[in-house]
Parts: structure tokens; C-alpha cells; sequence
């Protein structure tokens, strides 16, 4: 049978898109890897399924590269947040997640005229067992340093819901990714602290309101972003000091988004403000667990994209390859 599949992306995160009525149409972990292999077309990094939700305007499953289940993923929620908001003529929509329904809206534009939309990102804990991780006897890992993964690096980890292990760095760190990549690849294979794996980014300061973020994302590997890293990371940079607004600039290798960061009574309000770009059409023929690619259709949008690339390598220049 032949099926509609979009290609998206968010921060350079990209992703396949399927909109289905049947949550068991497919084997989806067989399908997305699939659909991530390098030689079918540049790959991925996931799968996005779009569903029908009993009590949001849709529902939302993000299937890793490998095959595993994320509970979220902020990047691509922009893009499912396009894909509904389009489909049902508004400006505003509730998307149903594995651990919460997210408020999303369309934002005016970040960049020139690129489609724009704001996501909630929540829940939010620094337990650690709503990671899970320990570490000796602690309930909590904030700005700390871990003699065992960095005698210099200082760390959080924070579950927002995804897991993630966040380090404050020097440019050093993010010009040789040698040390982040020996230490996600540590905590993402058997280890005693994170037994689920664990999102890994080293944030570099780059001004009071602006950082860079890149990020070992856990099922995939390295990632041009990680939309929920990038928040976490922007929340950990305002609670301690590293930047003083609540509005945030974060740059990453895929491009650069916009986190805004809130308290009101003890709890954290986070949304993730960035592009929801669609790249192309694709036509895939599915038999079984046989795929196959018979077309391909481009859009405009990524060529507008480029421009924004253009600026983050100009502003990251200093620092990042």
C-alpha cells in the first residue's frame, strides 16, 4: 500500500510525520528504523506519529531512530503543532503527550518568514528518580560537579519529561566533543547511574541572555537540537545564575530557538519557541515489513531555512566548527 509521509523538521531535528487513525497500523519501531537509515534519503532522526486523542485536539508518539519510545520531544512537537493547527484552521491546539497535554499556538515568525510556533514543555522535576538516575545517597543533582564523569564540568539533571544530564562548559568542550561523547556513550550503554540512558548537553554561555547547546540525544546520538535539551538547558542556566532573563536565545548546531523561562507559585512555566518547517512529500510503499521510497516532492521552505543557518555559523563561529 502506498502511504503520505512529511519530512520536517525543527532546529535542523529532523523527522518523518505520519498522520494515522489506527495506532497499530504498523510495526512502528521496524518502520522508523528504516526510515532513519542514512541511505533512504539523508534518514532521520525519528518518527512522528499524529493520532486522534480522546481528550486533546490530537496525540503525538515519537519513535527514536532506534526504535524505542521518547515521552517527548519539543522539536518535532512544533512541527505535529503545525501539522494540527493547519489541519483544523486554528491558531491554537491542545496535543495529547505520553506524560502531559501541551498548549501550542502559532508565533509570529523568529526569523524572516518562517513558520513559527511556541510549545509547552512540561512536566518538569529535578528528582532523580523521575529520571532515573542515582548517584550515591542524593534526591537531587543541581550545578554540581561528579568527580566520575568531570573533576571541572558542573551538572544538573532534570526530567522535563525526558531525562536529562546537563553541564555548564567551557568553549573548549564544544570545539572537541571527545569528552561529551566518552561520557553520553557511558551513561547510554550498562552503567550504574543511569540504567534508561540519559540526553547529555553541554551548554556553553554565550551572552546574559544566550547560550549554546549541543546535545547527545539517548536512542539517537548526536543531533543538530534536541527541543526539550534546549529548554532544560535554559532552565538550568537561569536558575543558576548563567543567564538573567527569562527569555532566552539558544543556539545549536541545526539553527537556534527561543526558550522562555517562568516560575508562579514553586512551579516552572517552560515554552519552546522555534521554527516548524516542512522539507517534503514523500510517497512510501509499505507491504508488511518491506519499504519502499516512489516519490519525493520538495517544498520551498528549507531554502529560507539556509539563511537562518547562515546565522547562527556567523554568531557561533568563535567557538563551534
Amino acid at each position: 500500500m502506498e502511504k503520505t509521509f512529511l519530512k520536517v523538521h525543527g532546529s535542523g531535528n529532523t523527522f518523518y510525520l505520519y498522520n494515522s487513525n489506527n495506532e497499530k497500523e504498523f510495526n512502528w519501531p521496524s518502520l522508523t528504523k528504516w526510515l532513519c537509515l542514512k541511505e533512504n534519503d539523508g534518514g532521520a532522526d525519528g518518527l512522528l506519529l499524529v493520532l486522534p486523542s480522546t481528550n486533546a485536539d490530537a496525540k503525538m508518539r515519537v519513535i527514536n531512530a532506534d526504535g524505542s519510545e521518547a515521552s517527548m520531544c519539543g522539536n518535532g512537537l512544533r512541527t505535529v503543532a503545525r501539522f494540527v493547527c493547519e489541519k483544523l484552521g486554528k491558531d491554537e491546539a491542545v496535543i495529547e503527550t505520553m506524560k502531559a497535554n501541551l498548549h501550542v499556538k502559532k508565533e509570529a515568525s523568529i526569523f524572516e518568514t518562517i513558520p513559527t510556533f511556541a510549545v509547552e514543555i512540561s512536566p518538569v522535576s529535578f528528582d532523580l528518580s523521575s529520571l532515573p538516575m542515582k548517584y550515591k545517597n542524593q534526591t537531587e543533582i543541581r550545578h554540581q560537579i561528579i568527580e566520575e564523569f568531570s573533576p571541572t564540568i558542573k551538572f544538573s539533571a532534570v526530567a522535563v519529561p525526558n531525562p536529562h544530564l546537563i553541564g555548564i562548559v567551557d568553549a573548549q568542550y564544544i570545539e572537541d566533543i571527545s569528552h561529551q561523547q566518552q561520557l553520553s556513550e557511558f551513561l547510554n550503554s550498562e552503567n550504574d547511574f543511569c540504567i534508561d540512558g540519559v540526553n547529555v548537553s553541554y551548554v556553553y554561555p554565550m551572552k546574559n541572555d544566550t547560550i549554546f547547546v549541543r546535545t547527545f540525544e539517548r536512542g539517537v546520538g548526536f543531533t543538530n537540537a534536541c527541543g526539550t535539551a534546549m529548554t532544560a538547558s535554559a532552565l538550568v542556566s537561569k536558575l543558576n545564575g548563567i543567564v538573567d532573563s527569562d527569555l532566552i536565545t539558544v543556539y545549536n548546531p541545526g539553527g537556534f530557538v527561543k526558550c522562555e523561562v517562568k516560575q508562579n507559585n514553586g512551579e516552572y512555566q517552560l515554552t519552546l519557541i522555534g521554527n516548524a518547517t516542512v522539507t517534503a512529500e514523500y510517497t512510501i510503499e509499505i507491504n508488511d515489513n518491506q519499504y519502499k521510497i516512489l516519490n519525493r516532492k520538495d517544498t520551498e521552505e528549507q531554502k529560507l531555512y539556509e539563511n537562518c543557518i547562515e546565522l547562527v555559523k556567523k554568531e557561533t563561529s568563535s567557538f563551534s566548527a
